[in-house]
């Protein structure tokens, strides 16, 4: 009887071994720094959302010298968060990323400008110098211009574009009469700074009718082939809904778990808690689900790019409801 036990449990052990090692292992690339921007991901991996599906998911930051879709076109990833104008720009190049699930419905995209220096209206736009974001960033912001016809290369009449670094020193040194900035975090920045928002005038991407798909979830069309790489996708994209449906519902709760996973100590509660309230805006209204409409808008506002648009064609194959229908349904 002894020896039955003893091998009973040493059955269990070895199956429990077996099941500890079964968990499938995803890494996720961050578009920015551990922030509010990604607490879903963060709230699924601290809630046990992701251990419920049997996945072990590594979350790596970005920063001002990580590019998504190197990493993913790299191997470096499983799946990432980037902007659809880059996802579809790195396409048409040659690397297959296709979008498997939209946690935000709306875009968090502003340009923000001083009053002072003489801009109310986009009519002000003209002989000004305005601050970009690069690396993948700037495409909604030339398609912008272009409908406005307005050039970007400092000729009589357009405006000079300045490649500005992800911080907004530029308004506030006077470098440029706007900045671009995001409604959760740069705006707020530039309030932190001393001016006020009567000093300001804030055009928002959405307002301006060319607002384009942000922070959605991309992998590269190769692996969709593999039925275990869908598989691990459908369990990822339903964990991490869940974590952003908690964390809407849950904003402070949300920004206490980015700080405790915030290794490099920059960011700040008050801070943290503001963004997720304002991010809490734009994940609302989705359930992970593509909405097309939101898709062909994007895409007409990136082939409005006049002779130098961001593609120069409708995509095909750029998304896929696979997924959600699978991990949703």
């Amino acid at each position: 009887m002894k020896t039955l036990a003893t091998f009973a449990a040493s059955a269990a052990l070895g199956l429990a071994g077996m099941a500890a090692q079964a968990a499938d292992d995803v890494t996720l690339q961050l578009k920015w720094v551990t922030q509010a921007q990604f607490a879903g991901y963060y709230v699924a991996l601290d809630k046990g959302f992701y251990a419920e599906e049997d996945l072990d998911v590594t979350i790596k930051p970005g920063g001002p010298d990580i590019a998504p879709t190197q990493v993913l076109a790299g191997g470096g990833a499983d799946v990432t968060v980037e902007w659809m104008p880059a996802a579809l720009a790195a396409r048409e190049k040659g690397l297959g990323m296709v979008n498997i699930a939209q946690p935000f419905k709306s875009s968090g995209m502003m340009l923000t400008c001083r009053k002072d220096a003489g801009v109310s209206s986009t009519d002000d736009f003209a002989g000004k110098t305005l601050g970009v974001w690069f690396f993948g960033n700037e495409f909604p912001f030339l398609s912008w211009m272009s409908q406005l016809g307005i050039a970007t290369d400092g000729s009589d009449g357009g405006v000079t574009v300045l490649k500005q670094g992800f911080n907004v020193d530029p308004i506030l040194q006077g470098q440029a009469a706007c900045v671009s900035t995001m409604t959760y975090n740069e705006y707020w920045q530039i309030i932190d700074a001393g001016l006020t928002p009567d000093d300001l005038q804030v055009f928002k991407y959405e307002d301006q009718g060319v607002a384009t798909l942000e922070d959605g979830l991309y992998v590269l069309e190769e692996n969709l082939a593999d039925p275990a790489f869908e598989d691990k996708m459908v369990r990822f994209v339903r964990a991490s809904m869940k974590g952003w449906k908690y964390a809407e519902a849950n904003p402070d709760e949300a920004a206490e778990i980015v700080l405790d996973n915030d290794a490099s100590g920059a960011q700040t509660e008050k801070h943290q808690k503001r963004m997720m309230g304002e991010i809490a805006k734009l994940t609302a209204g989705s359930n992970g689900a593509l909405d097309v409409a939101d898709y062909e808008r994007t895409v007409a506002s990136l082939l409005s790019g006049g002779s130098d648009p961001v593609i120069s064609k409708a995509p095909e194959g750029a998304w896929t409801h696979t997924i959600t229908d699978k991990a949703l349904n």
